[in-house]
C-alpha cells in the first residue's frame, strides 16, 4: 500500500494543472512518502483531460479518471475518493488557492498528534473574496446549522488529510444527493480544523443558482425540520382562524355587524395560497429525494481511467 493518496478534480483547470502538479510533486518527494496523484476530470470543457493525460503518460504515479459528463464537484471528489490505495489521502482542488505546499503543513500536524486525529481540514479565518460572497457565505452556513440535524464548520475548505479507515467510512455513504459539508461530520471520528489561507482568483464556478440548489439539497438530506415547520405553520394558521371566526361570530351576535373588506379577504387568499403551494414545493423536494434514493443509480459514470 502507498503512503499516501492525492486526490484533485479538473473543471476548467487546464491553466493550473501543470504548475499544481509540479508543487504537489515537490512536496511529495520533500516527505519521502511513496504516492499517487488522482486527477477527475468532471466533464470539463476546455482541455483540462489532455493537460492531465499528458502529465500522466510521463508519470506512472498519477492516474487519471475521466468522467462521462459534468456531475458536480462533490460527485467527483467521492469518485476519486473510491479510487485511492494510499494509508492517507490528501484532498484538495487543483486551482491553487489553496496552496499545494499545504501538504506539508496538515502531515506535519498529523505526526505531531501520533494520529490522533483521523481528519486534519482546512478552513478559513475569514472568508475571502467579493462583499457579497462573504456575507452569502456568513449567512449559508448560519442557516444550513440553525435549521439542520447536522452541524458544520464554518468556511471550510476542500483541503484535509484524511487516513484511509475514514475515507473508506465516508464511501460507505450511498447519498444520492451529495453534500460534503455535512457528510464529513456525520462519518464522526477525530476530526481537527486547520486554518489555512486561501486565495480567492476572483471567479467560482458556484454561481447563485448552483449555491441555492447546494443549500437545498444540504438541509432537506440532513434535516426533517422544515418539514416540522410546515406542520407547526398550518397548526398555527389553524388556531388563528378558529379564534378569528369566533371573534366575528361574537361581533354577529353581540354587535350585530362583522368586518368587512374586500382587500383583506384577497390579502388572505394570496397569502394562504402562497403558503400551500410553497409548502406543497417542500413536501416536493422530499418525495423527489426519495424517488432518486430508491433508483440505486451510480452518482457518477467513469468513461475512461489512464494509469
Amino acid at each position: 500500500m502507498l503512503d499516501i493518496s492525492v486526490v484533485t478534480t479538473l473543471y476548467r483547470s487546464a491553466s493550473y494543472i501543470p504548475e499544481f502538479y509540479t508543487r504537489i510533486k515537490k512536496s511529495l518527494e520533500k516527505l519521502g512518502l511513496t504516492y499517487e496523484i488522482i486527477f477527475v476530470n468532471d466533464g470539463s470543457p476546455d482541455n483540462s483531460l489532455e493537460v492531465a493525460v499528458e502529465i500522466q503518460q510521463k508519470d506512472n504515479s498519477v492516474k487519471v479518471i475521466d468522467l462521462s459528463q459534468n456531475f458536480g464537484h462533490h460527485k467527483a471528489i467521492l469518485t476519486g475518493l473510491s479510487h485511492t490505495s494510499g494509508e492517507l489521502v490528501f484532498l484538495i482542488d487543483c486551482d491553487l488557492e489553496e496552496e499545494p505546499e499545504n501538504l506539508e503543513t496538515f502531515h506535519k500536524e498529523w505526526l505531531k498528534n501520533e494520529g490522533k486525529f483521523d481528519v486534519i481540514y482546512g478552513v478559513q479565518q475569514e472568508r475571502e473574496g467579493t462583499f457579497y460572497r462573504r456575507i452569502a457565505g456568513d449567512l449559508f452556513y448560519k442557516f444550513f446549522n440553525m435549521i439542520s440535524d447536522e452541524k458544520i464548520p464554518k468556511n471550510p475548505c476542500t483541503i484535509r488529510l484524511m487516513t484511509k479507515r475514514y475515507v473508506n467510512s465516508l464511501l460507505e455513504f450511498k447519498d444520492q444527493n451529495v453534500f460534503l459539508a455535512a457528510m464529513y461530520e456525520k462519518v464522526g471520528y477525530n476530526q481537527k480544523p486547520y486554518v489555512i489561507k486561501k486565495t480567492y482568483k476572483g471567479s467560482s464556478s458556484y454561481n447563485l443558482f448552483r449555491k441555492v440548489a447546494l443549500m437545498i439539497d444540504g438541509i432537506t438530506s440532513f434535516s426533517s425540520k422544515p418539514l416540522l415547520i410546515i406542520m407547526v405553520s398550518g397548526f398555527s394558521i389553524s388556531i388563528l382562524s378558529l379564534i378569528y371566526a369566533f371573534i366575528l361570530i361574537f361581533r354577529k351576535i353581540i354587535f350585530q355587524s362583522i368586518i368587512g373588506g374586500w382587500t383583506s379577504v384577497m390579502v388572505s387568499i394570496w397569502l394562504m395560497s402562497g403558503l400551500i403551494i410553497f409548502s406543497l414545493g417542500i413536501v416536493g423536494v422530499y418525495i423527489s429525494k426519495i424517488f432518486n434514493e430508491t433508483k440505486d443509480r451510480p452518482i457518477t459514470v467513469i468513461r475512461k481511467i489512464y494509469k
